[in-house]
């Protein structure tokens, strides 16, 4: 279970290093291999899923029908776009530049463990995500029995 923020900085070759809190837990979900994707949802970020993740949100992603436009866009964004790494001796991934560019991850970022997956934020969009605040208008009937 991956959770917590921690700020990440951009090598000029593309790389991450993974925070040392988050590497074993790495190696044991996904064998050292991570597949590098776009969040469909936001525009700021990419996922980052353990291999065993990815395939099982592939196959599901993969069995929608293709008839429907926002199928095909999820297939696009999330498969068409799937890329694997392996983190170096150094516990470094190499993030695609086309990635990195598409979303705006420049030399700063911020690697948000969000259970099963991470999402790589750039600075500036994470910061807009975070200072949004919700309203009663935002809680729906799902939301009104948290107990936060």
């Amino acid at each position: 279970m991956f959770q917590g923020e921690s700020a990440i900085t951009i090598d000029d070759k593309g790389r991450l290093a993974i925070p040392t809190s988050y590497r074993d837990l790495v190696a044991e979900a996904g064998g050292n291999r991570l597949v590098v994707t776009y969040n469909p949802f936001e525009s700021g970020s990419l996922y980052i899923y353990p291999q065993p993740v990815w395939e099982r949100v592939r196959d599901q992603v993969n069995a929608l029908p293709r008839t429907r436009s926002v199928n095909r866009q999820l297939q696009l964004k999330l498969v068409g776009a799937a890329t694997f790494v392996e983190p170096d001796g150094n516990g470094r991934i190499s993030i695609p530049a086309s990635h990195r560019h598409a979303v705006g991850i420049e030399k700063k970022a911020v690697l948000v463990g969000m259970g099963e997956k991470f999402e790589l934020w750039s600075e500036q969009a994470h910061l807009a995500q975070i200072r949004q605040t919700l309203g009663d208008a935002d809680l729906g009937d799902d939301l009104v029995e948290l107990q936060l």
